[in-house]
């Protein structure tokens, strides 16, 4: 069984940065991994993937150029970098992972998740 742990989330303010990180039990590598977020009386959104070697990587159009997934494989961890960060990013942000190689932005896709990191951005 295969599990996920989130941190590094917390309360900012507009214009700061956060970098959250998932350490995964188990060998990542033969996984696909990513990034969801959810809000208040809101669904499950679709933030950043990765795929399992690092080479493809998508990303929401409300995060692209402010938002970085990576992942290192020796350490079992992915991370999701945030800069400029605006209220409207204001979540619980899960990360999940795809028994595949490629990415997924479908949360249908993924096969286990974590428990989710509070990210608060104060205006």
């Amino acid at each position: 069984q295969v599990q996920l742990v989130e941190s590094g989330g917390g309360l900012v303010q507009a214009g700061d940065s956060l970098r959250l990180s998932c350490a995964v039990s188990g060998r990542i590598s033969s996984y696909a991994m990513g990034w969801f977020r959810q809000a208040p009386g809101k669904e499950r959104e679709f933030v950043a993937t990765i795929s399992w070697w690092g080479g493809n990587k998508d990303y929401a159009d409300s995060v692209k150029g402010r938002f970085t997934i990576s992942r290192d494989n020796a350490k079992n961890t992915v991370y999701l970098q945030m800069n400029s960060l605006k209220p409207e990013d204001t979540a619980v942000y899960y990360c999940a992972a795809r028994y595949s190689s490629g990415t997924s932005s479908r949360p249908d896709d993924y096969n286990y998740w974590g428990q989710g990191t509070q990210v608060t951005v104060s205006s």
